[in-house]
């Protein structure tokens, strides 16, 4: 599955458990939103709150990837370096070993039809 398809799933199954638990536990423990002296539907008071934990959760995960993205990417190149200085270094030395090895290797194999 794909990084975006797993977001997008987590987001409406996140979605759908606040608005499940939540408006159950508004209507167990009686609990009345207000804002401004009205009080607001529970349906709505759910929805701004996922809708603000969406984004925090978003915004973390950005954050998240970015550092460890920027991390690997690093690590990355500074093995990919390392490898090209060490084979530009002792690129005679690979060099001479694989004409040891070609001219080297059992030519002998039995080959059936």
């Amino acid at each position: 599955m794909s990084f975006f398809k797993s977001l997008i799933l987590a987001i409406l199954a996140t979605i759908f458990l606040t608005y499940v638990f939540g408006v159950g536990m508004l209507e167990v423990i009686n609990l009345n939103v207000m804002i401004d002296g009205e009080v607001i539907e529970p349906l709505k008071a759910i929805g701004v709150s996922a809708l603000v934990v969406m984004l925090l959760v978003i915004i973390a995960l950005a954050i998240v990837l970015s550092v460890f993205g920027s991390l690997i990417f690093i690590s990355l190149i500074l093995l990919g370096s390392i490898a090209m200085v060490a084979i530009g270094v002792f690129w005679p030395i690979v060099l001479i070993a694989l004409v040891i090895w070609l001219f080297s290797r059992n030519k002998n194999t039995k080959q059936y039809a």
